[in-house]
C-alpha cells in the first residue's frame, strides 16, 4: 500500500463512515470531517427526558431486511453482534384498521423451503380475495421471469394498475411496502427501484425477506462503533468540522474546514446532496452534478413517540395501521426494553406536514386508541420530523456515480447508489464502493 495515501472524507453519515471503515481496514490513513455535533446522519439517536429520567430514542424507526448483506457484514466488522442488535423475524406484515380489526396479514411460512414459503404466504393473505391472491402470485412470477427489469421506468401506481393489481391490493400491500422502502408516494415512485428492492428481498434465499428491527438505539448500533473502529486503526473522526472549500493542490487536495486545513491525496464527498453546491464551489467540472441534485425534491418522515404506562404492550414488535395518518407502530418495550413506549411512523408527504407537533401527537394517540381500544392516554409524547429524510425516488432521477471528472475525488451517499432508494443499505454500499476506488 502506498505510504503517501491520505484520504479525507467529508461527511460523517453512514456513507462516509462506511467508506472510512473500509479504508481503515486496509490500513489507509483516513480522516472524517463531520459538520455537525453528532455522527450518523439520518440514522442517529437523540436524548429526551421524562420525569427526570434520560431516554435515548431514534430520529426515525428504521426497518432493515435480511437482504441488506453489506450492512450485516459491516456490523460483523465493527463487532456488533447481530442477535443483540437486531430482532430477526420471518416476513410478517400485519395491518390493523382503526376499528380494531385486522385489515391485512401476510406471513411467509417458516417451515416450507424457499420459494414455496413465499407462494404459501401470498396465497393465504388475510384481507385479499382469492382472485386478488392469484393476481399477486402471477405478478410476482412475472417479475421473476422478467428479472425484475423494465424497458422504461415509470411511476409505480401506473405500473401496478397495468399489472392488474386491484386498488385493495395496492392499498393493503404495495403502498405500505413502497412507503417503507422508498419513502415516496406511489404516483411519484420509481417502479424500477422498487423492483430492485423486491428482487433482493424475494430472491435467492428465505432469509433475504426477514425483517430486522433494531434492538438498540441507532447511534449505539452504527455510528459510534464505526467511529471506534476507525480510531482504533489510527484514523480520525472529527465533529463540528464544516468544510468551507476543496481545492486542487500539487499532490492532491486541500480541504479547508472552519477549524483548519487538511491535506489529502484522495477525497470522498459524503455529504447530503443538499450541501453539494457549497462543497463543490471550487470544482467547476462538477457544477452539473450540483445543478442536477439541486432539482431533487425530498420526502419527510415523522416519528411520533407515545409513552404509555410501563405495563402497556401491543404484544407484537411491529404492526401496520390503515385508515388514518399513522402507517406503522413499533412497540419499543418489546424491541429495546423501553417499556410502554410506542414509535409511530408517518412516511412521505401528506397533511401531517402542516400540523403543529402537539396536534399531530394527539391525533396519532387517538388513532392508536381506536385501533387498540385498551390503550389509555399517553403520559408524554415527542414528535421528531425529518423534513428531508430522503430524496423523492422518482423514475429516471439523475443520480451521479462515485467517480467524478477530478482524479482521486469521489462521491458517496445513498443518492449515488442508483439501484436503491435512500436506505441504510444504499448508504453503506455507496460508501464501500467509493472506498474500493482508492488504491
Amino acid at each position: 500500500m502506498p505510504k503517501n495515501l491520505a484520504v479525507v472524507i467529508i461527511g460523517g453519515g453512514l456513507a462516509g463512515l462506511s467508506a472510512a471503515c473500509s479504508l481503515a481496514e486496509r490500513g489507509i490513513k483516513t480522516t472524517v470531517l463531520e459538520a455537525g455535533s453528532q455522527l450518523g446522519g439520518r440514522a442517529r439517536s437523540v436524548g429526551v427526558e421524562f420525569n427526570g429520567h434520560a431516554l435515548q430514542i431514534d430520529n426515525g424507526q428504521h426497518i432493515l431486511l435480511g437482504a441488506y448483506h453489506e450492512t450485516l457484514k459491516l456490523l460483523d466488522k465493527i463487532d456488533i453482534r447481530q442477535a443483540q442488535a437486531l430482532m430477526r423475524l420471518p416476513l410478517v406484515l400485519e395491518t390493523r384498521a382503526l376499528n380494531g380489526k385486522t385489515a391485512f396479514k401476510l406471513s411467509t411460512s417458516s417451515v416450507l423451503p424457499f420459494p414455496l414459503n413465499q407462494l404459501f404466504g401470498f396465497l393465504n393473505c388475510d384481507g385479499l380475495t382469492f382472485n386478488e391472491q392469484i393476481a399477486v402470485v402471477k405478478f410476482m412470477l412475472n417479475l421473476k421471469i422478467s428479472g425484475y427489469k423494465l424497458n422504461t421506468d415509470k411511476p409505480l401506481s401506473q405500473f401496478l394498475t397495468q399489472k392488474n393489481q386491484s386498488q385493495n391490493v395496492i392499498k393493503l400491500l404495495w403502498e405500505p411496502l413502497c412507503l417503507a422502502a422508498l419513502n415516496t408516494p406511489l404516483h411519484l415512485a420509481s417502479t424500477q427501484v422498487f423492483l430492485n428492492v423486491l428482487k433482493d428481498t424475494f430472491s435467492d434465499k428465505k432469509s433475504n425477506s426477514d425483517l430486522l428491527l433494531p434492538r438498540m438505539d441507532l447511534s449505539q448500533m452504527l455510528a459510534q462503533p464505526m467511529a471506534r473502529y476507525v480510531h482504533a486503526r489510527q484514523g480520525k473522526v472529527l465533529i463540528n468540522q464544516r468544510v468551507k472549500s476543496i481545492k486542487q493542490a500539487e499532490n492532491g487536495y486541500l480541504v479547508e474546514s472552519k477549524k483548519g486545513v487538511f491535506e489529502a491525496s484522495h477525497v470522498i464527498i459524503a455529504t447530503s446532496p443538499v450541501r453539494l453546491r457549497n462543497v463543490l464551489a471550487d470544482l467547476p467540472k462538477l457544477s452539473f452534478i450540483a445543478k442536477n441534485t439541486e432539482d431533487y425534491t425530498y420526502q419527510p418522515i415523522f416519528t411520533v413517540y407515545l409513552q404509555y404506562a410501563r405495563e402497556i404492550t401491543l404484544g407484537k414488535p411491529m404492526l401496520g395501521l390503515v385508515g388514518g395518518l399513522a402507517q406503522w407502530v413499533f412497540d419499543r418495550g418489546i424491541l429495546c426494553d423501553q417499556k410502554g413506549l410506542m414509535a409511530v411512523i408517518i412516511s412521505a408527504e401528506g397533511p401531517h406536514q402542516k400540523m403543529d407537533h402537539e396536534t399531530l401527537a394527539l391525533m396519532i394517540a387517538q388513532e392508536l386508541k381506536e385501533a387498540f381500544p385498551a390503550l389509555k392516554k399517553p403520559l408524554w409524547h415527542q414528535v421528531i420530523a425529518e423534513k428531508r429524510a430522503t430524496f423523492t425516488c422518482k423514475p429516471k432521477l439523475p443520480r451521479p456515480a462515485n467517480s467524478t471528472l477530478y482524479p482521486n475525488l469521489y462521491l458517496a451517499g445513498d443518492y449515488t447508489y442508483a439501484d436503491y432508494p435512500a436506505t441504510i443499505e444504499g448508504a453503506v454500499r455507496s460508501g464501500i464502493n467509493a472506498a474500493n476506488l482508492i488504491s
